[in-house]
């Protein structure tokens, strides 16, 4: 039987690939083990992060997600001319019903417009890329380009078969240290926050609706619609969404390019930043850019 899960923990479902790797920190807090504060903006049913001024770059994280994943990206890009945005999506605040894909685009779609960024760089990991692309999808009005890193969307990936009993900290120790390809990147912040939502019934069964809907949300079909320069970057080392699934997503999006870093994992933006956004920053440069005339 195949698992849902994030982090590389096996779930009983059979379930598209959602394997996250977004916590550090918790949201509430926005504080992160990197010694940056920041602070969460609440407004109605929104929370979110915003610093920097200029186009609006928009991080979208995966489901066990927080702010301390994308530091690096925001510390970058935070004073090189651009908004950086982190909206927290309601991964475990959605009535059970709306606890989908298809809901935290929704969410998103609702914020973006409440804010109303338009010329938007949206960026999304594993979960995150997933909305992003339904997003992509459905408002392309509002995007400029979109940029995906372990994303979901288009294959399932069995993690295992066994189940994660409750209390049983080394064994999810073991397999939050598998989605990484540097085993030291799963902190024991990291891991206490994983071992506390996998101990928490009713934020599984969440888990577990997020996951059945992605499988009914297969974007293999769509993504040729899909226009805008797009930016993929794969961790070579990725188990959760193997580097021939970057392959397939560069192959369906026409205006797309890839780039691979070496041993690394399932969150390249988060093992190596530096070499991320190196390769964030150049393709953003290149679409300010005038086009060349032959």
């Amino acid at each position: 039987m195949k698992m849902a899960g994030g982090y590389g923990l096996n779930y009983p479902a059979k379930c598209f690939d959602c394997g996250e790797t977004t916590i550090l920190a918790d949201a509430d807090s926005g504080s992160n083990p990197n010694g940056m504060t920041y602070e969460i903006r609440e407004e109605g049913k929104f929370r979110y992060l915003e610093v920097g001024e200029g186009e609006p770059l928009v991080l979208l994280h995966g489901l066990f997600g927080a702010l301390s994943n994308f530091s690096g990206i925001i510390e970058h890009f935070r004073s090189r001319s651009y908004k950086v945005v982190v909206p927290i999506l309601p991964l475990f605040e959605l009535d059970l019903l709306h606890t989908s894909v298809g809901g935290l685009q929704k969410h998103l779609h609702r914020f973006l417009e409440y804010k109303d960024y338009r010329n938007i760089h949206l960026l999304g990991n594993s979960l995150g890329g997933h909305v992003a692309l339904l997003y992509v999808l459905k408002h392309p009005e509002r995007v400029r380009s979109l940029i995906l890193t372990g994303s979901s969307g288009l294959f399932e990936n069995g993690m295992g078969d066994s189940y994660p009993k409750r209390g049983d900290y080394d064994y999810i120790r073991r397999k939050t240290e598998e989605t990484f390809y540097d085993p030291r990147t799963a902190t024991k912040e990291l891991v206490d926050e994983v071992f506390g939502i996998v101990n928490e019934r009713m934020k599984v069964i969440k888990v577990l609706a997020l996951a059945k809907s992605a499988i009914r949300n297969n974007l293999g079909d769509e993504l040729s619609k899909i226009d805008k320069p797009t930016l993929l970057i794969w961790g070579n080392n990725d188990n959760v969404t193997p580097p021939f699934v970057a392959n397939e997503f560069q192959r369906r999006i026409s205006q797309s390019e890839l780039h691979f870093i070496d041993k690394c994992g399932h969150a390249p933006m988060m093992e190596l930043p530096d070499e991320f956004n190196v390769i964030l920053e150049k393709f953003l440069h290149k679409l300010g850019q005038p086009a060349a005339v032959d």
